[in-house]
């Protein structure tokens, strides 16, 4: 199960399905360094979501 909490590299580590969807939001964290350490809620937050 994905949560809010989750850092996103976690996320996109677990399950790099959910790439595609990052992207489509305009969240371009599979490269990002910030994604070790920025969760989800936060990482939309800053993108405007």
């Amino acid at each position: 199960m994905i949560h809010k909490d989750m850092k996103i590299e976690d996320v996109l580590r677990k399950f790099p399905q959910t790439i595609p969807v990052f992207e489509r939001f305009g969240i371009d964290c599979a490269g990002c360094q910030l994604s070790e350490f920025e969760n989800i809620e936060h990482g939309a937050k800053v993108h405007g979501i």
